[in-house]
C-alpha cells in the first residue's frame, strides 16, 4: 500500500483530466476497474460536469532566468485549476496571484479554483518573502478545455445484489494522506474482497470529490437503492487515532459495525455525529438519496497540521497506519457479512449443551466467554436480534459471537432468518 502511495503522488490530479486518468490506470493494474468518461456541460442535479483541465509546466522567472517557482518541483506550486498564462507581470500584480498559508509558513499550501476563473501559484514564506526584482516572467502552461471528467468503478458481485460503497475521491494532486492513503486501502481491500466468499456485493468507487460523488449518483440514481452500507475511506494513513463520522441516519448497521470494531480493538478512537460538510458521505447522505454511508478516518481531515499542505508527503504516510486501517476494514466487512438474525430451535430454557460438547464439564468456575456467548445467542435468538445487537448488549466480540452462532447452526440448535440489522 505504502508503494502504491509512493507511485501516485507525483502525478498532478484535478477534478478532471489525464492526471484522474492517469491514476486510475495504476489503479487497474492491481484490480478490475470500469472507466466512466462523462462530457462537459453535462448535468448533475443542480451541478454541470465543469470543462476538464490539465497542465504541462509552470514557472516564475527572474532576471536571471532562475524559477524561483517551479511547478516540476511540486505540483502543489500551482492553484489547480489556473487558467494559462505567458507574459511579463510586475511584482505588485503577482502578489495578488500568490497563495501561502500564514499558520504553516514553511509549507506549499494545497489551493484550487475549480469554479472561478483565476491564475496562481502557492508558495511559502520563505519564497514570498524572495520575490523582490520589480517584474518577473510568469508562465502556466495549462489547458481548460471542453473534454470530461472521469471515474473508476470496481464492481464485485455477491450472492445477493444489496452493495457495500467503498468511495474514495481521486481529486487531490501531490497530498499522500488526503487521499492517495484512502485510495491505497480501498484498492487492496478490493484485492482482499476479491478472494473471499461474498454475501454482499461490493462497488469501490474512484471519483473527484464533490462533483465525481454528483455526477455518479446523478448516472446511477436508481442503483443506488441497491447500497445498503457504504464507507467513504480517506486520510486513513497517518499515525494518528481514527475517528468515524457516522452516517445522516446515525444508527445505521454502518454506524454500529463500525463502532463495534473500534471499540472491540480496544484502539484509541473518536466516533462523531454526521454534519453536512466533510467529504462525499455528504453527497450520499443528501436528504434525497440518505444513504447509509459513513466517513473513516485516522487524523481527522483539517485537524493536522500537514493537512493541505506540501508536509503531507510519502514520510507522512506509514505502512503500519496503512496496514492497520486495513484491518480494520476487513474487520467492519466481517461484520456487515456475517449479521445474521437467527430463531432458536429450542426456545424453551436453554438446550442441553454439555451433551453436544459445546458447555464445559465441570462446573464451579467461570464460564469462560465461548460459553457466554453461546448463552447471549441463544437467549437472544429470537428471529428478531441479530448478531450485532447480541455483540453491543453482551460487550462480547462479534467474531466470537458469529463463529459461536455458526457452530450452534450445525448442531441444529440455530436457524437463520435474515440477515443484518434491516431484517432482509
Amino acid at each position: 500500500m505504502h508503494s502504491l502511495v509512493a507511485e501516485l503522488y507525483p502525478i498532478c490530479r484535478s477534478i478532471t483530466g489525464d492526471g484522474v486518468r492517469r491514476t486510475l490506470e495504476i489503479v487497474g493494474q492491481h484490480i478490475p476497474v470500469a472507466t466512466t468518461e462523462v462530457p462537459s456541460g453535462t448535468p448533475a442535479f443542480d451541478w454541470t460536469v465543469p470543462r476538464e483541465w490539465n497542465i504541462r509546466d509552470a514557472y516564475v522567472m527572474n532576471a536571471r532566468g532562475e524559477r524561483v517557482i517551479d511547478f516540476q518541483r511540486s505540483n502543489l506550486h500551482v492553484l489547480n485549476y489556473s487558467t494559462p498564462i505567458h507574459r511579463k507581470v510586475p511584482l505588485a500584480e503577482l502578489r495578488q496571484h500568490l497563495f501561502h498559508d500564514p499558520a504553516h509558513p514553511d509549507c506549499i499550501p494545497y489551493r484550487t479554483s475549480y469554479y472561478a476563473e483565476n491564475w496562481g501559484f502557492c508558495v511559502t514564506r520563505q519564497q514570498l518573502e524572495s520575490l523582490t526584482e520589480p517584474e518577473y516572467e510568469v508562465r502556466i502552461d495549462s489547458s481548460l478545455t471542453d473534454g470530461s471528467l472521469t471515474y473508476g468503478e470496481c464492481v464485485l458481485p455477491g450472492a445477493v445484489d444489496d452493495e457495500v460503497l467503498i468511495s474514495c475521491h481521486v481529486c487531490h494532486p501531490s497530498l499522500a494522506n488526503d487521499n492517495l492513503s484512502g485510495i491505497a486501502v480501498a484498492v487492496h481491500l478490493a484485492r482482499w474482497l476479491q478472494a473471499q466468499p461474498r454475501r454482499l456485493s461490493y462497488r469501490l468507487l474512484f471519483a473527484p470529490g464533490t462533483i465525481g460523488a454528483i455526477t455518479w449518483l446523478s448516472r446511477n440514481h436508481e442503483r443506488t437503492s441497491r447500497v445498503r452500507h457504504g464507507l467513504v475511506l480517506t486520510c486513513v494513513g497517518d499515525p494518528g487515532s481514527f475517528h468515524y463520522k457516522k452516517s445522516r441516519r446515525g444508527d445505521a448497521e454502518i454506524d454500529r459495525a463500525v463502532a463495534h470494531v473500534l471499540s472491540a480493538r480496544g484502539v484509541a478512537h473518536e466516533i462523531r455525529p454526521f454534519h453536512p460538510y466533510g467529504y462525499d458521505e455528504r453527497q450520499y447522505c443528501s436528504p434525497g438519496f440518505n444513504l447509509a454511508v459513513g466517513c473513516l478516518m485516522r487524523s481527522a481531515w483539517g485537524e493536522f497540521p500537514e493537512y493541505h499542505t506540501s508536509a503531507d508527503n510519502v514520510d507522512f504516510v506509514t505502512p503500519s497506519a496503512l496496514a492497520d486501517t486495513l484491518d480494520l476494514c476487513k474487520g467492519v466487512v466481517d461484520v456487515l457479512e456475517r449479521n445474521v438474525v437467527y430463531r432458536s430451535t429450542n426456545p424453551f430454557c436453554e438446550p442441553a449443551l454439555g451433551r453436544r460438547g459445546l458447555y464445559r464439564s465441570t462446573g464451579g468456575s467461570g464460564i469462560g466467554d465461548e460459553n457466554l456467548a453461546r448463552l447471549w445467542i441463544l437467549n437472544l435468538a429470537d428471529g428478531d436480534h441479530s448478531l450485532l445487537d447480541t455483540a453491543e448488549r453482551s460487550g462480547l466480540s462479534f467474531a466470537l459471537l458469529a463463529d459461536c452462532a455458526e457452530e450452534l447452526a450445525r448442531h441444529g440448535l440455530l436457524v437463520p432468518v435474515s440477515s443484518g440489522a434491516s431484517g432482509e
